[in-house]
């Protein structure tokens, strides 16, 4: 008589998840495999995306005066300007990016009445061509990141009291300089929709350079960006 064996199998029943193109799971499917194991489950695999933006904001913005900064504190104000330009990340890791961004900025900054300065309120403003480069670190659906900017001044204007002038960008006690040089940092978070992200950023913006002759200036300025793209299908600069 014929014996027949019979063999027990173990099924290991294991989860996969389906992705959307942020590396976040929007399905789990569960079903069963013939192996000998204890329950697995498939995850999602974060990678690097690289993003291009287009930025219209509003910044808020106001000058440092050096060593006569404490004596203005009081009379001291901000502005409001625009920004617009483009922004472009390139994801090299999951939790590393590089962030390149040129655009045009209006800023500057006010004097209240009877500073020690004009004596008038002042109100100086400037017309700005800016390209910052910033390391990005990723920390979940957070981030922060810092680097240089250059800048280009195009044109200004200064108003002391009921006069306004244009501001003059030669070597004089009343110019000032076309080129200036800052430290932006900051940070913000990201938030997954359907296929695209949305990403609230906010930058605090420290001058280094002087950009006056006869006096010492600088900028300062708060930036609030909100951006709203859908990732490329391939990331050239993606580490591999």
């Amino acid at each position: 008589m014929q014996s027949i064996t019979i063999k027990k199998i173990n099924y290991e029943k294991v989860n996969y998840s389906i992705c959307d193109s942020n590396g976040n799971a929007v399905r789990k499917i569960v079903f069963s495999i013939s192996r000998n194991r204890d329950r697995k489950e498939r995850g999602c695999k974060k990678t690097a995306k690289t993003y291009f933006d287009l930025m219209i904001n509003v910044v808020s913005t106001h000058l440092n005066y050096g060593s006569a900064n404490s004596e203005l504190a009081d009379y001291k104000k901000t502005t409001n300007g625009i920004q617009a330009g483009a922004s472009f990340l390139a994801g090299i890791t999951p939790a590393f990016s590089l962030v390149s961004e040129f655009y045009y900025i209006r800023r500057g900054g006010k004097l209240k009445a009877n500073n020690p300065l004009s004596g008038n309120e002042t109100t100086l403003r400037l017309n700005t061509l800016e390209l910052p480069v910033l390391a990005r670190l990723h920390i979940g659906s957070l981030y922060v990141n810092a680097g240089p900017s250059i800048a280009y001044n195009l044109s200004g204007k200064n108003k002391i009291g009921e006069l306004s002038n244009k501001l003059s960008f030669s070597n004089s006690s009343e110019g000032f300089k076309r080129f200036d040089a800052s430290v932006q940092i900051g940070g913000g978070v990201e938030f997954p929709f359907k296929q695209k992200r949305i990403a609230v950023d906010i930058r605090y913006n420290y001058g280094l350079t002087n950009i006056a002759y006869g006096r010492e200036i600088y900028n300062r300025g708060v930036m609030v960006s909100v951006f709203f793209s859908k990732a490329w299908k391939t990331n050239p600069l993606g580490k591999k």
